[in-house]
């Protein structure tokens, strides 16, 4: 008999470029070797410029469609993304409630890349009180973190360190912020809540502007513990097969570059294409 692949439940919004959103956790988890289920919790209208309008689905939808795959398969790991709106977070969070010993990975999408908003206050409201305390690890990039955290008190933006201590009090057990929005020579990535150590690595700093890049990133996550790996372990791994993606990038249209997360499978595993053109109809 063949062995099941792990398998992640992903609730997010639709990305018809496959740049982010659902189609990109479907291609990097399958890429690392998982069986990706999906539940859509938003559809966009987008392209590799920036999202244009999204439509929320109804929170009943949503949770008929985790009931209907949870009743019929083991899920290894949760990852989440965009959730559009505060009722579908705590449709959300009802749900993931029942299974507590599932991992569960937040990318919080809030904005596009372009700064498209794509989360009210009541929306984070919700994130905070009613997800945070079940997620095993948020994933924000630096902007996200700071907007997650805010206190009216704040004279100025927090700096990261505070944004994560803030973070793990709201009751995330690890909580991962990336840097390629700080201007740092190199994108540095933080991790916090490992036995009281935060553990940085940096990455050299790529020249494109990456469509996905975040939810790359959770979603390699989730696929390595999935499969049982040490969550130190997963993230080191899953932000070396992030950078690939990345470093082996393309530009499909007029915008931003989309990782590759098939970049392993071309022929020289660095982006050479899978068939071999003749000559003669190469452009």
């Amino acid at each position: 008999m063949i062995a099941t692949p792990p398998i992640i439940l992903t609730f997010a919004a639709t990305d018809p470029t496959s740049g982010a959103g659902l189609q990109a956790d479907i291609l990097t988890q399958a890429s690392l070797g998982c069986h990706p289920l999906t539940v859509v919790t938003a559809v966009t209208v987008q392209d590799t410029r920036g999202v244009e309008d999204f439509m929320v689905l109804e929170p009943e939808w949503v949770a008929d469609q985790a009931r209907a795959i949870l009743e019929d398969m083991p899920v290894a790991a949760f990852k989440v993304g965009m959730l559009g709106n505060a009722e579908i977070v705590a449709t959300i969070a009802e749900i993931v409630s029942d299974y507590p010993d599932i991992p569960l990975i937040l990318d919080p999408v809030l904005a596009s890349g372009r700064g498209d908003d794509l989360a009210t206050e009541e929306t984070l409201g919700a994130l905070r009180d009613l997800l945070l305390p079940q997620t095993t690890l948020i994933t924000p990039n630096s902007v996200e973190a700071r907007r997650l955290v805010e206190e009216e008190e704040d004279v100025e933006p927090p700096d990261l360190d505070t944004c994560a201590m803030r973070l793990l009090d709201m009751g995330c057990e690890f909580v991962l912020i990336t840097g390629s929005h700080e201007q740092t020579p190199q994108v540095i990535n933080t991790l916090y809540g490992l036995e009281d150590q935060a553990i940085a690595l940096a990455w050299d700093r790529l020249p494109h502007s990456y469509h996905g890049s975040g939810c790359t990133l959770a979603s390699a996550i989730a696929a390595l513990l999935a499969q049982g790996v040490d969550i130190a372990t997963a993230i080191k791994d899953a932000q070396e097969y992030t950078y690939e993606t990345l470093r082996n990038g393309f530009r499909p249209g007029m915008g931003q570059f989309i990782p590759d997360r098939l970049f392993w499978a071309r022929e020289d595993g660095a982006g050479a294409p899978l068939v071999e053109t003749d000559d003669r109809d190469a452009p």
